[in-house]
């Protein structure tokens, strides 16, 4: 088994910044890469961005291209996501997960399906 805690959410001005963490813990030797998903009120689950553990692989979602960036601590197994210029729009209960696929380690796997395990989400909020 694999845990996600995810921190850093809450609430930011527009234009404003925040970095979200997810330390991973458990079996997280038979993980091969990580994704940030994010939900809005009413709204379906959102890729955001995948980063894998050990290739340069990294991949982010057109809607926050150029204002987030994922990366990655390997030696604290924890990913990071860096949100710049926060619009409303973002506001949105952000989730971290990790997928056991190595396709995904290779590819970028933006699909929640083919993620195994999950945080518990964290809130960010974006006030205008």
């Amino acid at each position: 088994q694999v845990q996600l805690v995810e921190s850093g959410g809450g609430l930011v001005q527009a234009g404003g910044s925040v970095r979200l963490s997810c330390a991973a813990s458990g079996h997280t030797f038979s993980t091969y890469a990580m994704g940030w998903f994010r939900q809005a009120p009413g709204a379906e689950r959102e890729f955001v961005a995948t980063i894998a553990w050990s290739t340069d692989v990294t991949y982010i979602a057109d809607s926050v291209k150029g204002r987030f960036t994922i990366s990655r601590d390997n030696a604290k197994n924890t990913v990071y996501l860096e949100m710049n210029n926060v619009k409303p729009e973002d506001t949105a209960v952000y989730y971290c997960a990790a997928t056991i696929s190595v396709y995904c380690s290779m590819a970028g796997c933006n699909d929640s399906y083919e993620y195994d395990y999950w945080g518990q989400g964290t809130q960010v909020t974006v006030s205008s």
